[in-house]
């Protein structure tokens, strides 16, 4: 996989709302086509949120994923990965339950308990598509996102024993790596792992590079060369700091769970788009794109044909 770069594409996930954005894909129509569309664009692995087709508010019901799924199965190679973070309204059980019964090869899994703070976006705001929206930003200023130790253990023992799933660390902080490197010690995930670091998310650390620099050195000294690493970053700063990650050596997340734009004051107008700057910057740079089956093959996923969609 040397200069080869894996595209993660984040499809809707649930930090965004509907009013946000006319392309964000909230029915499992849209989501389906949408990650299609990115796979084709290049992205190696889709990462997948579900909503509530009636007004587009984040859902965990395994229905409403198997509506998408075997859909992008049949339509494209790509990886599926599994959310287990759903959204900050859920509950841990809440959070696995696709997972459990979907049986992925991937699951995102965030490595501590964090404040998650949506709330600025609401001034942005005046009127609104679905009532819910509004409060749903405003009342995370009392949000805690948790997952604690015994939170990970129970995920790790639930999906990456009992399933085979390989896990994207989701790290918001320099003390998410340190919660890795401690469930590594105690035998809870096997190296090499994979970690996507996160920034400018409210309540993790900042969208500095200097922190970019400060995460890839930490991991370094916590995990030496057993990990591969991806970057993303939200907002305005998506881009930038996923062709840093590249010009590192990282590979990179894009997507409109991340960032709701494809430059200055201009929103997306899909996830492929996305995909495609990010893949143009990368191939531009001297790099090539990994394919889903060199993703597969370097990650050790246990394959698409062992999923239950």
């Amino acid at each position: 996989m040397a200069n080869k770069v894996i595209i993660s594409c984040a499809i809707t996930g649930s930090i965004h709302t509907p009013t946000m954005s006319d392309a964000l894909p909230v029915t499992p129509d849209q989501i389906a086509t949408q990650a299609v569309d990115a796979a084709k664009a290049g992205a190696a692995i889709l990462h997948l949120h579900a909503r509530d087709p009636r007004d587009g508010r984040p859902s965990p019901d395994p229905n409403i994923f198997m509506r998408f799924l075997p859909r992008i199965k049949q339509a494209c190679d790509a990886v599926v990965n599994i959310t287990t973070g759903g959204a900050v309204t859920m509950t841990v059980d809440q959070r696995i339950t696709a997972a459990l019964q979907l049986s992925p090869e991937m699951c995102s899994l965030n490595m501590g308990s964090m404040n998650f703070a949506l709330y600025p976006m609401a001034r942005r705001y005046k009127t609104w598509k679905y009532d819910w929206e509004e409060a749903y930003l405003l009342n995370s200023d009392a949000y805690i996102f948790p997952n604690t130790f015994r939170d990970i253990e129970r995920i790790y023992k639930a999906l990456g024993e009992g399933h085979g799933v390989k896990f994207e660390h989701e790290c918001y902080d320099t003390g998410h790596l340190y919660n890795l490197a401690h469930c590594i010690d105690r035998g809870l995930f096997k190296p090499p792992v994979f970690l996507q670091l996160i920034f400018g998310i409210l309540g993790g650390i900042g969208a500095d590079l200097e922190n970019l620099l400060f995460m890839k050195r930490t991991a370094d000294r916590l995990f030496g060369d057993q990990y591969l690493w991806s970057v993303l970053a939200g907002g305005r700063h998506q881009m930038n700091f996923c062709t840093t990650a590249a010009m590192m050596g990282g590979n990179v997340r894009v997507g409109l769970e991340d960032s709701l734009y494809i430059g200055p004051g201009k929103l997306a107008a899909s996830n492929a788009e996305q995909v495609a700057k990010i893949r143009r910057i990368v191939e531009e740079l001297g790099y090539e794109i990994a394919t889903p089956a060199e993703a597969r093959a370097t990650l050790g996923l246990k394959g698409a044909a062992n999923v239950k969609f």
